[in-house]
């Protein structure tokens, strides 16, 4: 029988946060450990940066915002973020982030995702067939795809920019 992780002290959420040039937007951070059950990051918004409304149909998100101010916008309305604040964005639900004129610094905590698998496109099977690419949609920091049928800039995720179309 393996032996469990030992607890540990994995980041220090101030020196994260002064790592990065406040200006420059980005993961900060990110759970690395293969065998969990989380995933976690620690996200920075620059200043008017936004990560644009999106439904997350599997994931519960809890986020926990450490620095600077912003607003979340939600199929009720918009609500004031800053330090301090804890959201939860249960699934299903529409949500988005808007960094304010000083940026936003936050943690986000879900259940960790199945890795991804690329296989072949349905029908592509025949030779000289190239399944159909779907690269742009992936996030390039953190690998996440974004959701079809959205016109999404920034991943939801880890909020940096998705390339372009």
């Amino acid at each position: 029988m393996a032996a469990s992780p030992a607890p540990s002290v994995l980041a220090r959420m101030a020196d994260l946060v002064r790592a990065m040039p406040a200006e420059r937007g980005g993961a900060l951070w990110r759970l690395a450990p293969e065998d969990r059950q989380l995933d976690a990051n620690v996200v920075r918004l620059a200043p008017g940066a936004e990560v644009a409304a999106h439904v997350e149909p599997d994931l519960d998100v809890l986020v926990y915002v450490v620095n600077g101010n912003g607003e979340l916008a939600a199929e009720d309305g918009r609500q004031p973020l800053a330090g301090g604040c804890v959201v939860w964005l249960p699934r299903g639900s529409r949500r988005g982030l808007s960094a304010g004129p000083h940026g936003l610094d936050y943690l986000t905590v879900h259940r960790r995702r199945p890795g991804m698998t690329i296989r072949s496109a349905p029908g592509s099977e025949r030779a000289g067939d190239e399944p159909a690419g779907l690269l742009d949609r992936v996030c390039p920091a953190c690998g996440r795809p974004a959701p079809e049928g959205v016109d999404v800039r920034f991943c939801a995720r880890c909020g940096n920019r998705l390339p372009e179309r």
